[in-house]
């Protein structure tokens, strides 16, 4: 992360309780490195927090991520601020406080579950928490002339763009499907079995 933010042109700091943990940055690494706890106030500091733009908290402790997120938003003011954690339950909690979190847990299995079970519905994009996919489906004949707010499912699919002849462009609610249209479409997670058999069921105008 901090080589790709490098590359990006961005100036990056590390806060690490190890120095020997700042041997796995890239040759040629340009930012900070301070060596404490992520939550200390002074190291924070030393670091940089007081001028940054974001923070990152990515250490291997559920607690200490969610102690120097909640630093970083609620003492230095900073906006951009996501925290890994481990345990789903744990990310609900903070997610609902207000702190970006991706639980590391339920996105891995996801992408694991995609390779080992082929057969499986898979998405083209999961949000860290693994509760937003983006599924490409076909449209089927019975849709063709149907719109796009008929295909969507209120609360918990919608259709965010079409694929036709090649070419993408975002759709909206009144946007007439085609047969041939590949469609994209924000799902929840706990939704796409109910999406699909929309998808293939009768049309009978919007979905509920």
């Amino acid at each position: 992360m901090a080589r790709t933010l490098e590359e990006a042109g961005h100036s990056v700091a590390v806060v690490d309780r190890k120095p020997k943990a700042f041997e796995r940055l890239p040759d040629g690494f340009k930012g900070k490195t301070v060596v404490g706890v992520g939550f200390d106030r002074d190291r924070l500091k030393a670091a940089g927090i007081e001028e940054a733009q974001a923070l990152a908290a990515v250490t291997n402790g559920d607690n200490s991520n969610i102690l120097v997120a909640r630093v970083a938003r609620e003492t230095f003011g900073i906006d951009r601020v996501v925290a890994r954690i481990y345990d789903p339950r744990r990310a609900k909690i903070y997610e609902r406080l207000g702190i970006p979190t991706i639980a590391t847990v339920e996105w891995a299995t996801e992408r694991v579950l995609q390779r080992i079970l082929p057969e499986r519905t898979t998405a083209d994009w999961i949000d860290g928490s693994a509760k937003i996919l983006l599924v490409e489906r076909p449209v089927p004949p019975a849709w063709a002339g149907k719109k796009v707010a008929d295909l969507d499912v209120q609360g918990h699919a919608r259709v965010a763009g079409i694929t036709r002849l090649g070419e993408g462009t975002v759709a909206g609610p009144d946007t007439v499907l085609q047969d041939g249209d590949l469609v994209h479409v924000m799902v929840n997670g706990d939704s796409l079995d109910q999406f699909d058999r929309h998808l293939v069921g009768p049309v009978a105008g919007r979905g509920h």
